[in-house]
């Protein structure tokens, strides 16, 4: 794919999911464009062993943009980072088709480990804001990582994921769909354990109740 394509298919993608983007032209100003488009020649460079040129546009973007992809990433088609100041983006990354990632969020290791040591995102993810996905596993396709979460272990497909450490509290084979932008309405596992033990208390709170009025009646008739 040349050049132009790329263009014309970061545009299309930026339109398609950004609605504050009202004409081609202020594309040509968003982060995500011009990151994506760098990235694209520094990988270009990287695996023909260019390294350090790889390193410096990828580095030179990064200084601009706010946002780093190391050149030896793999990244699918249709990549969209919303705003992504803090973004960062691992070495041995690999990143499917249509994926969607917010600010602050890292793709990264979990130490100085050799080959594959960052994780691969599959088709149609989307990373919350200032989720951390550390570590050489999967993340399914269709997939959402709630907001500030830190995910450490492989994620099956059709799955929702919050909290620290992250734990899987949705699990369905309903699609997302790559216009689905939606990382504010997900499931709250801590608020439904504290509404669960509220329940709970209540309950036995009318049982104490109960037992006090019996205990008060018995010791009336006496």
């Amino acid at each position: 794919m040349g050049i132009l394509s790329y263009i014309r298919e970061e545009i299309q993608v930026i339109r398609e999911r950004d609605p504050a983007i009202k004409s081609n032209m202020e594309v040509l100003l968003y982060p995500s464009f011009k990151v994506i488009l760098s990235y694209r020649v520094a990988h270009r460079l990287y695996r023909k062993k260019h390294y350090f040129l790889a390193r410096w546009i990828s580095q030179r973007a990064a200084r601009k943009t706010g946002i780093e992809i190391h050149p030896g990433a793999r990244i699918g088609k249709g990549l969209f980072i919303d705003h992504g100041s803090g973004v960062i983006i691992g070495e041995t990354t690999i990143i499917g088709d249509n994926v969607t990632l917010y600010q602050g969020v890292t793709l990264g290791g979990t130490g100085k480990e050799k080959g594959k040591r960052h994780p691969t995102l599959k088709d149609n993810v989307m990373v919350s804001a200032g989720a951390k996905i550390l570590g050489s596993f999967t993340i399914g396709e269709n997939s959402k990582i709630g907001a500030g979460s830190v995910v450490l272990e492989e994620v099956p497909p059709n799955c929702t994921v919050v909290g620290v450490p992250g734990r899987v509290v949705r699990m369905g084979n309903q699609k997302v769909p790559r216009s689905d932008m939606d990382h504010v309405h997900l499931p709250d596992p801590v608020r439904n354990d504290i509404q669960a033990l509220r329940q709970e208390n209540e309950q036995i709170r009318r049982r104490m109740d109960d037992m006090e009025k019996q205990i008060g009646k018995r010791g009336k008739e006496q």
